[in-house]
């Protein structure tokens, strides 16, 4: 893949962090010489010419955030994997990998700074079949007490009303209807979790139009700076 777009982030310590934009909802990160992918898809990317990955993260098995083809691509005998138990569920050959599964709740520490816990993402009123509560993941990444939010496809739940607490540095949060959230839920859950960043994702893949420039105005004086980027 060419052309795409890279921020870099400074953690307390002085480490470096790496966040690449790839297509809707996929992102790479770079910690020291980890590579990190999140939710790769191969209906919107090619990822065979990719650097190959250390971890993996999947948020939920929909084909817009995991396929067995773009795992193939980026991993290798010593990725690991970090998913829900659905999205093992569909690893054919998941006994001879590395696969952490994650609930809700659930936290895992891989040392060199880089630690995760897996918070609820899910739809709630008359969209619950999209996404149930219970059964997909959004992350909260630490890499050396800097703190990202991936937050998968929800609505502003009330569960996002316990992540103030989790200090969030950077969020990365889902504008797109009818399976994620509006600009106004949007907006309304950014306020509530209060990261000093916000990236916009997860938007541009079906006929919805997401009006960024509202979503930009309604956060104006917040003391959140949004952050938008190009994700094809």
């Amino acid at each position: 893949m060419k052309n795409l777009v890279t921020d870099t982030f400074e953690t307390a310590s002085g480490k470096k962090l790496e966040i690449t934009f790839i297509v809707h909802a996929s992102l790479k990160f770079r910690f020291g010489d980890r590579v990190i992918y999140v939710d790769p898809a191969s209906s919107l990317a090619d990822y065979s010419d990719c650097e190959k990955a250390d971890f993996i993260f999947f948020t939920h098995h929909h084909s817009d955030h995991f396929d067995l083809k773009a795992l193939e691509d980026l991993a290798t005998e010593d990725t690991t994997i970090v998913c829900t138990k659905t999205v093992a569920g569909e690893i054919p050959d998941r006994d001879d990998r590395d696969i952490e599964i994650m609930q809700n709740g659930d936290s895992l520490n891989f040392r060199k700074g880089f630690s995760v816990e897996a918070v609820p993402a899910y739809n709630y009123v008359s969209r619950e079949h999209f996404h149930p509560a219970g059964r997909d993941n959004g992350y909260i990444l630490s890499f050396d007490g800097l703190k990202v939010y991936v937050a998968g496809d929800l609505e502003d739940v009330p569960a996002i009303h316990n992540l103030p607490e989790k200090n969030i540095d950077i969020a990365f949060l889902p504008v797109n209807q009818p399976f994620t959230m509006t600009v106004r839920q949007a907006v309304n859950a950014a306020k509530i979790i209060k990261p000093k960043i916000f990236y916009p994702y997860h938007y541009g893949q079906v006929e919805e139009v997401t009006d960024l420039q509202q979503l930009c105005a309604d956060l104006e004086g917040s003391g959140i700076e949004v952050r938008l980027r190009e994700m094809p």
